[in-house]
């Protein structure tokens, strides 16, 4: 087989690197082309030399190319993957920085929530702009697999606004779907069946199989409480557990930003969280391991120049979904998976527009959601509270609407635990000031937004959060490698 991917946003190095060798393990993938791009030459000039070696190591005619031209890039592409985070660091840390001001303490800040909602203002644009592209230049049949966050709102709109054939692909599922297979005490997380659905980061196992075996809530919340690792980072998880009945994907950490209960008050996060890793509920926790893991990555290149010389090896393939889409869709090798898509009855208690995550089967005539599912009353309604927000942000989004963006921000789970109107509006007047460098589409609010800040009287704080840690230098981090490698 022969034709063309595009990677967008291509300089997230590690992840591209992991798809690349993924696509590759399909044995009639082996004659196809790469094509790269990112706004940045000089993570371009880095993967590309990275994809170049396990090129030439596996002896493989597969084609990479590199270009900070989108459009040269898409032209001709059958499928084009979109993995790019707009604004960069730079953009994120205000994301985390600004809502600490107004007492709002995220772990990651991307999905919804105070950070998430501005993340989602930062992407659309350019998501609509890569629809634009792919309309145009890409094959007439091309699919758009979007990893990017906030998955829901880029999905959305690109669906909605962008009208291109698209599928929003995550891996919380299969994540959680190992920790349940982990503490029932399966040999292999494969003996688990299981029915997972809901929307993006608050998907739910709905149901569950261990060896045809059904499996219920007392049963896991104890298998769970057993555990000597997970009963301690995912507390917040286990009472979520305990109190609907059914596990969520999503981690300790970011689940904790999606409800109005355990983030409000700084020594309640501190009583849920757990500080073993970030993605347990440390404040500004994902921006600081993406810190460090971009400073290692410049400082350690080498190394991963001289792994890439290793030869791929097909069991490693990883559980990501891209590959086993394009695997399904061009062989007709049937693959299940879960996938964002436009809701249309799949979930018969969420609304018809929201974007969904659910159960879906692939093959040669595409992706096939498997409909009727119902979700229980409590999960439906915590999913519903998220799909109110993403709506008014992707509808805010697309027409510069600063007072409905700063009504979705009032009406975020946690924002309106800890936050007045009065702060929320001076706080979104805040960030969009900030970032106004990506933010064309509120051109004209800004000069407003700024007036206003200038004669707020709202108070605000320094406040580095509940449980925040400092990013950890190259040499700390050597250290706590070393002394890993060491223990194992």
């Amino acid at each position: 087989m022969s034709f063309k991917i595009a990677i967008i946003g291509a300089g997230s190095v590690g992840f591209t690197k992991k798809l690349f060798t993924d696509i590759l393990c399909v044995p009639e993938f082996k004659d196809i082309e790469f094509a790269l791009t990112d706004v940045s030459e000089h993570n371009l000039a880095m993967i590309k030399a990275i994809l170049d070696r396990i090129v030439e190591a596996n002896r493989l005619p597969t084609r990479v190319t590199a270009t900070t031209n989108r459009r040269e890039a898409m032209e001709g592409a059958r499928y084009i993957i979109s993995c790019v985070r707009v604004g960069g660091l730079e953009a994120y840390a205000d994301d985390i920085r600004i809502p600490l001001k107004y007492g709002i303490d995220q772990c990651v800040g991307d999905t919804i929530c105070a950070g998430g909602i501005l993340y989602g203002q930062r992407n659309i644009p350019v998501i609509l702009d890569f629809c634009r592209d792919i309309r145009e230049v890409a094959d007439t049949n091309a699919k758009f697999l979007n990893y990017a966050n906030p998955m829901a709102m880029n999905t959305w709109a690109a669906i909605e606004y962008g009208k291109v054939d698209t599928v929003g692909l995550c891996h919380g599922v299969q994540h959680g779907a190992e920790q349940i297979a982990e503490v029932l005490g399966a040999k292999s997380p494969k003996e688990l069946d299981y029915v997972c659905s809901g929307i993006n980061h608050q998907t739910w196992f709905i149901e569950l199989r261990l060896n045809g075996r059904p499996i219920g809530k007392d049963e896991l919340v104890a298998a769970f409480e057993a555990h000597p690792v997970y009963s301690k980072q995912e507390k917040l998880r286990i009472d979520v557990l305990k109190r609907f009945g059914v596990y969520s994907t999503e981690s300790n950490g970011h689940l904790s930003e999606y409800l109005p209960w355990y983030r409000k008050r700084p020594e309640e996060i501190t009583r849920w969280i757990d500080m073993s890793d970030w993605i347990h509920g440390e404040t500004g926790g994902y921006l600081r391991y993406s810190t460090e893991t971009r400073n290692w990555f410049e400082t350690e290149y080498p190394q991963f120049l001289e792994v890439a010389s290793k030869p791929i090896d097909p069991a490693k393939r990883s559980n990501e979904h891209a590959s086993h889409i394009l695997e399904a869709l061009e062989t007709n090798r049937v693959y299940r998976g879960h996938f964002n898509v436009k809701n249309n009855g799949v979930i018969t208690n969420l609304p018809q527009d929201a974007i969904i995550e659910s159960p879906g089967f692939v093959d040669r005539f595409g992706i096939n959601m498997a409909a009727g599912i119902t979700l229980p009353e409590a999960c439906a309604a915590t999913c519903m509270a998220s799909i109110n927000v993403q709506r008014m942000s992707v509808h805010a989004a697309i027409a510069g609407d600063i007072d409905l963006l700063k009504l979705a921000v009032l009406h975020d789970p946690l924002v309106g635990a800890v936050s007045t109107p009065e702060e929320v509006w001076q706080m979104v007047d805040e960030m969009v000031v900030a970032q106004a460098q990506w933010l064309p589409q509120y051109a004209d609010a800004i000069p407003g937004a700024k007036e206003r800040l200038s004669k707020s009287k709202v108070k605000t704080r320094e406040w580095a959060g509940a449980a925040r840690r400092s990013v950890r230098s190259i040499e700390e981090l050597r250290a706590e490698k070393a002394a890993l490698k060491q223990a194992g």
